[in-house]
C-alpha cells in the first residue's frame, strides 16, 4: 500500500508540473501577442519581452518533461515494446529508468546546480540592452526540471514494481500517446 501511495504522490507532483507548463504556455501566448501587437501596431520593440518568450518556452519544455514521463508521453522505440505483455513492458521501463533515465537526470541536475549558482553569484544578466536582468532564474529551472525528471522516473520505477508485484496495472493498460 505504501508503494501505491508513493506512486500516486509522485503522479500528483508530475501533474502539478504539467499544469504549471500549461499556465506558462498561456503566459507565452499573451507575451507573443503583446510583442507582435507592439511591434506591428506601434513600431515598438522590447528586447526583454522577446527574451521572456524563450525563457517561457524553455520552462514549458523543461517542466513538461516530467509530466510526459509520468504519463507515457516520452519517446521510446515501440517495435518490440508494443507487443510485450504488461509485465514485459514493466521490465523494460524498469531497466530504462534505473540505467538510463535516473542516472542521466541526476547527472544533469547535479551539474545544473553549479551552472545556476554561478549565474547567480556573478549577477549574470542579458547581454542585450533592455534584456532581462536575472539570468539565474531560467538557469535554475534546468536542475529543478532534471531533478523532477528523476522523481518522475522514480514514480515510473515504483509503478513497474507494483505491476511486477501484481498489485497494479495502472499506466500500462492503455497504449502510449501517439504523435
Amino acid at each position: 500500500m505504501f508503494l501505491i501511495s508513493l506512486e500516486r504522490g509522485i503522479t500528483r507532483f508530475s501533474n502539478f508540473l504539467g499544469v504549471l507548463s500549461t499556465l506558462l504556455f498561456i503566459a507565452l501566448l499573451f507575451n507573443v501577442f503583446y510583442d507582435v501587437l507592439m511591434r506591428y501596431a506601434f513600431n515598438d520593440v522590447s528586447i526583454g519581452m522577446q527574451e521572456l518568450e524563450w525563457h517561457l518556452y524553455a520552462a514549458i519544455f523543461l517542466l513538461g518533461i516530467p509530466y510526459g514521463i509520468q504519463h507515457g508521453g516520452h519517446v521510446r522505440v515501440d517495435l518490440i515494446y508494443e507487443n510485450l505483455s504488461i509485465r514485459g513492458k514493466a521490465w523494460i521501463d524498469l531497466f530504462g529508468c534505473v540505467f538510463f533515465l535516473i542516472p542521466f537526470a541526476l547527472l544533469v541536475g547535479y551539474y545544473g546546480v553549479g551552472f545556476a549558482h554561478e549565474a547567480y553569484a556573478l549577477g549574470e544578466t542579458s547581454g542585450d540592452p533592455g534584456g532581462l536582468p536575472y539570468r539565474w532564474i531560467i538557469k535554475a529551472v534546468i536542475p529543478f526540471a532534471f531533478f523532477s525528471m528523476a522523481i518522475s522516473g522514480l514514480g515510473m520505477i515504483i509503478r513497474c514494481i507494483n505491476v511486477l508485484r501484481g498489485v497494479s496495472e495502472e499506466g500500462f493498460s492503455h497504449p502510449p500517446i501517439q504523435h
